[in-house]
């Protein structure tokens, strides 16, 4: 009977969790890395979807990789992970960057366009690629 309540615990906590993700109070480790001296921005404001011609459309995402450091920085891949409205990650890939150092105090700008991105993603969450 012990076994049978634990299993319907299990059951609706798993129910939970895919229906809402996990809750922001749990550590987990970090998905991505940070970069010294490299910051990533890639404002909500610059990510949108746009049409094409042929009544498809693309995902646009613009932003800048700037080295705020002294030193010249080697620019690591970048992954972008679309997510629909309710923040689940629908669609993932790795963009390498244009130039791939940064001396101190340069900008790098970003414009990808994704065309296959699932028509639900709305935003994007741009990080570092873990090597």
């Amino acid at each position: 009977m012990l076994a049978v309540g634990f299993a319907l615990m299990a059951s609706g906590a798993m129910a939970a969790v895919y229906q809402f993700g996990l809750p922001a109070w749990l550590p987990l480790p970090q998905t991505g890395h940070s970069e010294p001296d490299l910051k990533l921005t890639f404002p909500a404001a610059r990510q949108e979807r746009r049409p094409l011609n042929n009544q498809n459309d693309y995902f646009n995402i613009s932003g800048t990789i700037t080295n705020i450091g002294q030193n010249r920085r080697s620019v690591p891949s970048l992954v972008i992970v679309l997510r629909d409205a309710r923040n689940r990650a629908v669609y993932t890939v790795e963009a390498a960057p244009p130039k791939p150092v940064l001396n101190p105090g340069e900008n790098l700008t970003i414009n990808t366009a994704i065309v296959d991105a699932p028509k639900a993603a709305v935003s994007a969450e741009v990080k570092w690629k873990v090597n």
